[in-house]
């Protein structure tokens, strides 16, 4: 979507052919007895500023929240909670305030963590090396102890990268911290969708792709993409070929392989790491929070999205994330729904009184490449081996983690690529320098 609408906004004739009935991609909805669910919580920075303006681009600023200022709760069985939240203090000293009287860790271990903080600061996230190593070595290196690991650093790796602070990669973890949260002061506020994102991503942003004169059709699966003896490309969409100047293959990598996009061992070599969500309804509220993080609890996440979902009056919708969900993603709905049902009352005294209305899981058993140490050498550039196709995706090489804002990059640059090869300003994108902008 958005490589149709910047091609479209310069003046480019835009055909976007999507295989399911709806836009959206890996960030929709399901509904189920007339309340929606998103099929996971997806949520921004401050400093995704690519997704931000294809958010005010197809007119749905209005239809976001974005904190004033950075405030994560992060709650523990037994009532136990803390908060971290910034400061107005210019960075880093943002979140000394907060980290200091974090109560999840002991004082010894926030003492341990001005060294790391000041060490991850200094890490050169253009470095290559830094992929090919673990963000759980380093960090042990750097004296943080299994405790201040599970408590603190994976609050933000597990979210942000799919994968657990030590099994990420070093360069993609030291990136998340420093333009996340240790560049820029506010760039770690958070916002997510006050509205399903079925209706965000879908019906705002077909609306905005029909205003701008891009040909949507749905339903419409490509089985080839094939170049004709003039240069051009067919594109093959059940009964119809569409004649094509250039071709952005936006899809996962395997599927970007079969059309022979991309070799078939990128995938194998990206791997996945799955996300599961564990929606909540509940007959009355058991919190205010609008969101809140968790530690020594099988909940990672809470958000609450009664207003978007459409539950009746008085009741209450909690979805809980689960990243890196490897060891939910085959448990049994019933199952998964119980065990969180308990493990909510642990942290929410409350929720121990209310009734479980229903419970609904949603699951993306690929949702993100795999951030393991060593995956940066395998995600392609917008270029591949045939002229005038090009990638785009969250997992291709955007500098930025399989992220809503990666993959917004990754669809800006491949426009532009793709209308420089369609009028001739460059015959092969794979020539010019590689561009990757934090």
């Amino acid at each position: 979507m958005s490589a149709a609408l910047r091609a479209a906004d310069a003046g480019t004739e835009v055909v976007l052919l999507e295989r399911r009935p709806f836009l959206g991609g890996l960030t929709t909805s399901i509904e189920r007895r007339g309340v929606s669910f998103d099929n996971g919580q997806h949520v921004f920075l401050r400093c995704c500023s690519a997704y931000r303006d294809f958010i005010q681009r197809i007119g749905a600023t209005e239809q976001v929240h974005l904190q004033a200022r950075l405030s994560v709760p992060v709650l523990a069985p037994v009532a136990r909670r803390a908060t971290i939240a910034r400061n107005s203090l210019p960075a880093p000293f943002h979140l000394v305030g907060s980290l200091a009287r974090y109560r999840h860790l002991s004082v010894a271990e926030r003492l341990r963590l001005l060294g790391a903080v000041t060490a991850l600061r200094r890490l050169d996230i253009d470095d290559p090396t830094l992929d090919a190593r673990s963000f759980g070595d380093w960090l042990t290196q750097h004296h943080q102890s299994d405790g201040a690991i599970d408590r603190l650093w994976d609050l933000i790796v597990r979210p942000t990268l799919n994968v657990g602070a030590r099994d990420a990669s070093l360069a993609l973890a030291a990136m998340v911290f420093q333009v996340g949260l240790l560049d820029e002061r506010d760039a770690g506020d958070i916002g997510w969708s006050k509205i399903p994102l079925i209706e965000l991503h879908g019906t705002l942003a077909a609306q905005a792709l029909s205003d701008a004169g891009v040909e949507v059709v749905c339903n419409a699966t490509v089985s080839s993409i094939d170049r004709r003896p003039d240069g051009r490309w067919a594109v093959r969409a059940g009964d119809r070929v569409h004649d094509v100047d250039a071709v952005i293959v936006a899809t996962p990598a395997r599927v970007a392989a079969s059309l022979g996009a991309v070799d078939a061992s990128v995938a194998d070599a990206l791997g996945a790491s799955p996300i599961v969500n564990v929606h909540l309804v509940l007959d009355r509220r058991v919190t205010d929070l609008e969101f809140a993080a968790a530690v020594d609890s099988p909940i990672e996440f809470i958000f609450d999205r009664t207003a978007s979902s459409g539950v009746e009056p008085g009741q209450q919708c909690l979805s809980i994330s689960l990243s890196a969900a490897d060891e939910h993603i085959a448990t049994p709905t019933d199952e998964l729904v119980a065990s969180f049902f308990r493990a909510l009352g642990e942290l929410m005294p409350a929720a121990r009184a209310a009734r479980l209305v229903d419970g609904f899981v949603t699951r993306e058993r690929a949702a993100t490449f795999r951030a393991s140490p060593g995956v940066g050498a395998h995600r392609p550039g917008a270029a591949t081996a045939e002229p005038g196709v090009f990638l785009a995706g969250a997992w291709c090489h955007t500098g930025w983690p399989a992220t809503m804002e990666g993959a917004v990059r990754s669809g800006n640059e491949c426009a532009d690529a793709a209308r420089a090869f369609a009028s001739g300003t460059i015959d092969d994108v794979s020539r010019r320098p590689e561009r990757i902008v934090r």
